[in-house]
């Protein structure tokens, strides 16, 4: 069992967190001064702060860090809690496009990208380090074309830690523990959300424990509704994080840290009951389950957003910056 289910899925989750961590250094070192700069001036107001954390979550492919600076920011005292506020329902947001793009099922492309990824390396060395065009030496696109080729390998590296993890599902579903794990679900949806919670604060990554369950499921080894409650259990785990770095910070950095655990929370036992109509109603959109998967989350956090900006108005929240 250690080799053909345990021993796959450690390689598959190792390159495609290694993928993960690859496109947010890259990306940020592209955008990371820019970033710091609009986080500090556009959070005027809640929506501004939404607006902000998903374009800088999607583009960072991190809520995690987005999160983590944000409580840096308020720790240090350049930021007001209550201006994070709108950045953590952004976060939550943003951090759906990568599942929506592994749901689009591209994974024999890994190979192609990651082929690309080391023309432009060599392309931009060539450049850079070389000298073979004198005028191009000392262009600052080189740095953008070398970042921009870590950030394909990336991606490839994700894509291929998913198909290193999809193998494992004939394997598993002949295995006893999952049938176990099936039938307990079959009894309460809460397996799933408690598997998803720990999961990801154990791996620090929702998206790809997500990716996981998508990679497994679209062998027909998962149901969709406990898939979707796995979902509702990644988003609670994932708060982990931002709790750890809290800890020993300000007061403001902590608020942080609970708000996004109230709004993960409360947006998990928001859509628990309606796990079925979720699922129904992402199946209408589309026939993959690994999409559906994706769609789901999306569909989640959007709503949960939604109903929780309103509330990031209010000026209660305000007073909290003068603790």
């Amino acid at each position: 069992m250690f080799i053909s289910i345990a021993l796959p899925s450690l390689l598959g989750f190792i390159i495609f967190l290694c993928g993960m961590k690859l496109m947010e250094l890259a990306l940020f070192r592209i955008a990371g001064p820019t970033f710091l700069g609009l986080l500090e001036r556009s959070t005027r107001t809640p929506l501004h702060g939404l607006l902000l954390g998903t374009a800088s979550t999607a583009f960072l492919q991190s809520s995690t860090a987005v999160t983590a600076l944000s409580i840096g920011l308020v720790n240090s005292r350049l930021l007001p809690f209550s201006r994070t506020l709108g950045i953590i329902l952004g976060t939550n947001i943003g951090t759906c496009l990568t599942t929506e793009l592994i749901g689009l099922n591209i994974f024999h492309l890994a190979k192609p990208i990651i082929g690309v990824s080391f023309v432009l390396w060599t392309i931009s060395t060539l450049l850079a380090e070389y000298r073979i065009i004198p005028l191009l030496a000392d262009w600052r696109g080189n740095a953008i074309i070398r970042s921009v080729s870590v950030v394909l390998f990336g991606f490839g590296m994700l894509l291929l830690g998913i198909t290193v993890m999809q193998s494992i599902g004939p394997t598993l579903m002949e295995t006893n523990m999952y049938h176990w794990f099936v039938q307990q679900s079959q009894t309460t949806l809460l397996w799933g959300v408690l598997t998803g919670a720990v999961l990801t604060a154990c791996f620090h990554s929702s998206s790809a424990v997500i990716a996981m369950i998508m990679g497994i499921a679209a062998l027909d080894a998962l149901p969709l509704e406990l898939c979707i409650a796995i979902v509702l259990g990644s988003n609670i785990g994932t708060c982990a994080t931002a709790i750890l770095a809290s800890i020993g910070g300000t007061r403001g950095g902590q608020f942080v840290a609970l708000s996004h655990l109230l709004l993960n929370i409360g947006g998990a036992l928001l859509f628990y009951p309606f796990i079925d109509l979720l699922a129904a109603a992402v199946l209408l959109t589309t026939d993959s389950i690994s999409s559906a998967i994706a769609h789901s989350q999306t569909l989640f956090n959007v709503i949960c957003s939604v109903i929780a900006l309103p509330i990031c108005y209010l000026k209660w929240f305000s007073r909290l910056d003068q603790v």
